[in-house]
């Protein structure tokens, strides 16, 4: 049996547009305490290019990504 592991938090942003999902992603992940886990869903395509690389700038780590029929899934470590 496989072990799934649940975030901490989850923040659904679908149907929201871009910046959104970026803003509201940047807003969860600062309201929350280091080593933390934030899943985000979002159907913007453009949150495929924004979020990998706004974490890539940060010391939050993108534990993985996802998308299946144009929902996208990320699972971010809240950094220090």
């Amino acid at each position: 049996m496989p072990c799934i592991i649940m975030p901490d938090f989850t923040l659904d942003a679908s149907g929201l547009r871009c910046p959104m999902p970026l803003l509201k992603t940047k807003l969860e992940l600062n309201a929350m305490k280091p080593g933390q886990e934030l899943e985000v869903v979002a159907t913007d395509p453009g949150s495929a290019r924004d979020i990998p690389a706004f974490v890539k700038l940060t010391s939050h780590v993108l534990v993985s990504t996802s998308e299946i029929d144009g929902n996208y899934r990320f699972l971010i470590k809240r950094g220090q």
